[in-house]
């Protein structure tokens, strides 16, 4: 069995494409997923899966939720060793003491042609990130609520991003051990 971290994005938010945990939690476990557990409202999803191919999975899961609740989701799916590795290269480890300012926006695909320059242009002082293979990691300590670069990553980055906060990242790796 291989173990999955999906990260759904634009569910429940303002009212729109509205999706219970517990409702997801028996459409997945109907699709032979196992040991299904979910993290807060946002779609934050492990499980385990004989399927070892993502986009295979990614498919059957997106293609299951919008037979079931009218819409597709956007859907980025992780294995563990993803994860871990986007944890353990987190270039800001001392970030992690105030969680809710170190946020990794975890790429659908490399960024092949992001736009540092504009990247840089709308940084706030306060704010640091970094770009890797997978992951943009962005620290501001001031929030990301009124950040242009949380507001602009994706578009200069030029390609899709689903953001998590290190709380959400480091429980989502915890939710994997605690099985």
């Amino acid at each position: 069995m291989e173990t999955w971290i999906a990260l759904l994005r634009g569910i429940n938010v303002g009212g729109h494409n509205i999706l219970p945990m517990a409702k997801l939690k028996d459409d997945l476990e109907s699709l032979n997923l196992k040991n299904v557990r979910t993290y807060i409202q946002s779609g934050n999803i492990v499980f385990e899966s004989t399927i070892k191919d993502a986009s295979i999975l990614s498919e059957k899961i997106t293609r299951s939720i919008e037979d079931q609740h009218g819409f597709r989701p956007q859907l980025l799916l992780l294995s563990y060793e993803n994860l871990l590795t986007a944890i353990e290269s987190n270039p800001f480890p001392e970030a992690v003491s105030d969680p809710k300012t170190l946020h990794f926006f975890f790429l659908a695909n490399q960024a092949s042609d992001p736009d540092t320059e504009a990247l840089e242009d709308i940084k706030a002082p306060t704010e640091r990130y970094q770009l890797s293979e997978s992951v943009f990691y962005l620290h501001a300590p001031e929030g990301i609520g009124r950040s242009k670069l949380a507001a602009k990553a994706e578009k200069h980055l030029g390609v899709v991003v689903t953001a998590r906060n290190y709380r959400t990242v480091d429980k989502l790796r915890s939710m994997v051990t605690e099985t």
